[in-house]
């Protein structure tokens, strides 16, 4: 297995911001929670409410294939951002020098900065660092959204699992430095936020 060394250093690195984009895809609350009910009832946690194990059983694939798809596109974004982050490395020496690779910028998203997490909070991710690794595992393997037709139901039954050891394939493909905590700030904002906030930075410059 590959190590992955703390960097020690006190410099505080600032971080290109990491902007999430909406996606079309989007299932509607109503639809998550059922297929979350189906789960359960599956499971013997909930009463089946008279559907049968089949009913049940598809309406888990459609919710699982949905947050796999999600989750690509999330991933999508992650790697757009952590390619940004190697371009500054790229350009700087000291960065360069301290072994900064795709897998130390993957790893501070499941302890980025406090104001980060606090957004990530607010939004309603709780459990933040599964979520970036999963998309990050799944955008690892898929160039485009999977199709339905090209994943077998095992695949999309567990993908839990099988992301998370494919996020964790990709930590250990390549040596890298885990960055101290603290040493790298960087903003979080949804793609139209961040619209927003640049149509003002320009109105405020152009006054």
């Amino acid at each position: 297995m590959l190590l992955s060394t703390p960097v020690q250093d006190e410099t505080i690195w600032q971080l290109p911001p990491l902007i999430l984009h909406p996606f079309t895809e989007r299932a509607s609350p109503e639809t998550l929670l059922e297929n979350s009910k189906a789960a359960l009832m599956l499971s013997g946690f909930l009463p089946s409410e008279d559907e049968d194990r089949e009913q049940l059983a598809r309406k888990l694939l459609a919710g699982r294939y949905s947050e796999i798809r999600m989750l690509y596109y999330l991933g999508k974004d992650v790697f757009r951002w952590i390619g940004q982050c190697m371009e500054i490395v790229d350009r700087n020496q000291d960065l360069m020098e301290a072994d900064m690779r795709r897998q130390s910028f993957a790893g501070l998203l499941g302890c980025p900065p406090p104001n980060v997490r606090e957004k990530l909070l607010n939004w309603g991710v709780n459990d933040y660092p599964a979520v970036f690794a999963r998309a990050v595992g799944i955008n690892s393997v898929f160039a485009e959204p999977p199709s339905l037709v090209w994943l077998t139901e095992d695949f999309v039954r567990n993908y839990h699992r099988i992301a998370d050891a494919l996020y964790k394939g990709f930590m250990d493909s390549e040596s890298h430095r885990v960055p101290r905590p603290g040493s790298f700030q960087f903003d979080l904002y949804a793609s139209g936020e961040y619209a927003k906030l640049l149509e003002t930075q320009w109105e405020a410059a152009a006054d």
